[in-house]
């Protein structure tokens, strides 16, 4: 489909517009769908290519134009449509051009059938889809490859299809478990300081009509209170500078995130999920590469960056030195100490039985069930403890200011 037309005798691109449309194809049959073009005529002139006699074509609004960003879980999605159609035998191109039409989000609708135009220009597949590493990382662009050589691109697709539907599965679990304490906490600090704020300055200015000195506890609060209400847009600005830091230097210091990635492993109820997740990663993407026909060596290069932690892709990438020079597998995975001896016994009978992949694939959702377990398990035993939390913050606040309530008595 044109993405750019010019006009007559001048240089001006016109932009994509997003337009709904309806008519026959060649079948005879109704077909509708969504498209991106420069104008009316250009969208007419592309449907009537692909054989379909349009009945009516509507702009759409500028909403559906903005789409959103692509998302993993969207690429999930799209590998299991294209994986289901070619296994149903419809030919790439043509699977290409349902599955972009049929896509609700226009920015993953303009990907999608920016990967058909260059397929169908003579391009392979993996070529295609490495042009847009943002959203095909090296792992799926080396599976692709593997199966267009080897004339099974349907069933490495149908992998590739499963590998993300449960790497996105087990990223939403340990997000869950991530985000329901954070939530809470920052619930909690939000009403601590509107109470900080708003209410305690109020209680202020009625104890001081009382003409007794104010118990210990409740004059903390009220200094707190003062200092948060003189100093507060400057807290604000350390805080926000701090996050700000923080998150700079994550992205820039590879020294740093693998101090947190090695730290965030040991922190109590949330380590545990963290480890065993990257262990079914790592697990995970290893059989759907051996799967694939990848040399175990070229794998493991994959599989490191897979796991999702620092820690593990650096101890993946030394097993991956050992394998190249003639270690096995298991050898190499004891000499990292990082790997569970379950895990480890578990390949070696695959090695030895020359099922790496089945045995990896068994490894992997043990562990996937292990984690699933694991957020549930958390979601119970820190529910007490976040109303605890809570409890002693707001309830400690409330208990401030009637401490010198309870005095009022004595100084009548």
């Amino acid at each position: 489909m044109a993405t750019a037309v010019a006009t007559a005798g001048a240089k001006t691109v016109k932009r994509d517009v997003p337009f709904s449309w309806s008519g026959m194809d060649k079948k005879g049959n109704r077909v509708s769908g969504k498209s991106l073009a420069p104008d009316e005529s250009a969208l007419r002139s592309e449907l009537r290519r692909q054989g379909i006699a349009v009945s009516k074509i509507k702009k759409q609004s500028q909403a559906f134009k903005a789409g959103g960003k692509v998302k993993p879980e969207d690429i999930a999605v799209f590998s299991r449509q294209l994986a289901t159609m070619l296994a149903a035998g419809i030919p790439l191109v043509q699977a290409f051009e349902i599955v972009g039409n049929g896509n609700d989000k226009p920015s993953m609708q303009k990907l999608i059938l920016d990967i058909k135009a260059d397929v169908e220009g003579g391009t392979s597949l993996h070529e295609a889809l490495g042009k847009h590493p943002l959203y095909f990382d090296d792992l799926y662009v080396n599976l692709v490859e593997a199966g267009e050589q080897a004339g099974a691109l349907e069933t490495l697709l149908d992998k590739i299809a499963t590998y993300k539907e449960k790497t996105e599965a087990l990223k939403k679990k340990v997000k869950k478990a991530l985000f329901y304490p954070a939530a809470v906490m920052v619930v909690a600090i939000v009403v601590t300081v509107i109470l900080l704020i708003f209410v305690i300055p109020q209680f202020e200015s009625l104890f001081k009509g009382f003409g007794a000195e104010l118990p210990a506890f409740t004059q903390f609060v009220i200094d707190m209170s003062k200092g948060l209400q003189e100093n507060g847009v400057f807290v604000a600005i350390v805080v926000a500078g701090a996050i700000y830091a923080f998150i700079y230097f994550k992205k820039r210091s590879k020294a740093m995130r693998e101090w947190i990635d090695r730290v965030s492993l040991k922190v109590p109820i949330i380590g545990p999920i963290l480890y065993k997740s990257a262990v079914a990663r790592f697990a995970r993407t290893l059989s759907t590469m051996f799967a694939a026909g990848v040399p175990l060596v070229e794998a493991l290069e994959s599989v490191a960056g897979a796991t999702g932690n620092i820690v593990f892709e650096n101890a993946v990438l030394k097993m991956r030195d050992e394998v190249a020079t003639g270690q096995r597998l298991q050898r190499a995975m004891e000499n990292t100490g990082l790997f569970p001896n379950m895990v480890i016994q578990m390949i070696a009978v695959g090695e030895e039985a020359g099922a790496l992949d089945a045995m990896s694939g068994k490894v992997a959702t043990f562990y996937e069930a292990e984690v699933d377990n694991a957020v549930d398990s958390m979601s119970s035993l820190l529910e007490p403890l976040i109303m605890a939390i809570l409890g002693v913050l707001v309830g400690g606040l409330v208990i401030a200011m009637y401490l010198p309530i309870f005095k009022l008595g004595a100084v009548v």
